[in-house]
């Protein structure tokens, strides 16, 4: 049903205004004062609420296998539906290659793994981690597909995830001939590895030792050097995951001498630090992931970083583990215990509360930074990220005195803790229309499995950026 959203305050990137929005199929028909209801649609009363556009995350790890029996524990339907309760309409996820596979084979399966479950819209990042000649000449195919982004990793060699220098030179030129963004995972890899053997064989098993094996130096100079790297190459970037001021220091220092670089970070680097892993009964295992916790002085200037323009994006890096099974694995080892948390579901809600809530930004930085930045980058825009004509019909009815309390035994993600338990605040999603269509509405469901549609992105060549 087309509907018509009356009274309410639109939020954009770069305004606010008092307006109403028609959603006609799919897609914003108008954005006007006063525009007049015509007699099939559904009428909204939006008095008192704002319009903002459905969130982006540029960053998720929906049914990812770890091993032959554990994998992420949120799938391509309960992933999405935690999403939408939080605000969030469209991601992009990574399709993981394995070694001696094509990039063919590779996005095909992970195709299938969201086949007939997926409620919002979606994409996939490429990993690539075997940049044989073949696969080389396999990405010119990337644009056809609808791919415009490849991850590249600069750790992980023990899992053989790992790219040397030349290899990660050699893919950024080539991206940059193509118009795809390189995203990085910047840690110095022979170095973690090395540190993480050794605290092993001295019998450092606890969760605390994973910050320790894992310094933040290592995300500094991997930073660095990823970005000279891409900049020799001649190929845009965007560092995922950011959590420390030796990584923030290399990337604003580039922004400034010019190279076309973006960086993103994640809600668990704002709200917890390395303390964390140290909590006692294995409870620090929750809080494992890579690159891990940081200080709290990381934490002001990660904040200080997604207000002023050195970071671009907000995204979660959402990769759910059980704890009772899966985090489990690695009671006697740190080693062993499943890297990543659960965050798709409060991305839009905890940014606002303690970003716009307690003014460290606007409520325009904030749609800037969780949806129209990830769509502009990422090769969604103009379709997604923005209200305007034209555009798909991804909207939130955001109320923005809505309290909210976070709780693993009322949130909707699959897994049975939550790193934010009791946290309060305000300001969420009273209704969301993805493509138009209702998926909530006052804390009711009405999303349907498999209405999610695969998306193709641009290259920054097609949006002729190139």
């Amino acid at each position: 049903m087309d509907t018509l959203i009356r009274g309410g305050t639109v939020v954009t990137a770069a305004g606010q205004r008092r307006a109403d929005l028609r959603l006609v199929g799919e897609r914003i028909a108008e954005i006007g004062a006063g525009l007049a209801a015509n007699g099939g649609e559904r009428v909204v009363d939006a008095g008192g609420l704002l319009l903002l556009p459905g969130g982006v995350d540029g960053h998720t790890h929906l049914d990812m296998p770890i091993a032959p029996d554990c994998a992420t524990s949120d799938d391509f339907y309960t992933g999405h539906r935690a999403a939408a309760f939080g605000g969030t309409t469209t991601h992009v996820d990574f399709a993981n290659q394995q070694r001696g596979q094509s990039l063919r084979e590779t996005l095909t399966a992970w195709q299938r793994r969201a086949a007939g479950k997926a409620v919002i819209d979606y994409g996939f990042h490429l990993t690539i981690v075997d940049p044989t000649e073949a696969v080389m000449a396999e990405m010119a195919e990337l644009p056809r597909w609808g791919v415009s982004s490849i991850k590249l990793f600069l750790a992980y060699k023990a899992r053989g995830m790992m790219l040397d220098n030349e290899q990660f030179f050699r893919l950024c030129r080539r991206a940059a001939e193509l118009g795809l963004l390189p995203l990085v995972h910047a840690e110095t890899g022979e170095i973690v590895d090395l540190l993480e053997r050794e605290a092993i064989a001295v019998g450092r098993v606890e969760p605390r030792w994973h910050a320790t094996v894992h310094p933040a130096l290592a995300e500094a100079e991997a930073t660095q050097r990823a970005i000279a790297l891409a900049r020799m190459a001649g190929s845009a970037l965007y560092v995922v995951h950011v959590t420390c001021r030796g990584a923030l220091a290399a990337i604003a220092a580039a922004k400034a001498e010019g190279a076309v670089l973006y960086g993103e970070s994640c809600p668990q680097y704002l709200f917890f630090t390395e303390d964390d892993l140290a909590r006692p009964e294995f409870e620090g295992a929750k809080f494992v992931c890579s690159p891990p916790l940081r200080s709290e002085a990381d934490q002001a200037v990660l904040w200080q970083a997604l207000a002023n323009g050195t970071l671009d994006a907000f995204s979660t890096d959402h990769a759910p583990f059980r704890f009772h099974d899966q985090k489990a694995r690695g009671r006697e080892r740190f080693d062993m215990i499943p890297n990543g948390v659960p965050a798709i579901e409060h991305r839009l809600t905890l940014l606002w509360h303690f970003g716009v809530n307690q003014q460290r930004f606007s409520p325009e930085r904030f749609v800037a930074l969780t949806a129209t930045n990830p769509a502009r980058l990422l090769g969604l825009a103009p379709r997604k990220g923005a209200l305007q004509p034209g555009a798909d019909g991804d909207v939130l009815l955001w109320d923005p005195n809505a309290t909210w309390a976070i709780s693993a035994a009322t949130h909707e993600m699959a897994v049975d803790y939550d790193l934010w338990e009791g946290v309060a605040g305000r300001g969420k999603p009273h209704a969301v229309w993805r493509r138009g269509a209702l998926l909530l509405e006052g804390g009711q469901w009405f999303g349907e499995a498999g209405r999610g549609r695969y998306l193709q992105r641009k290259t920054a060549t097609q949006n002729g950026n190139g």
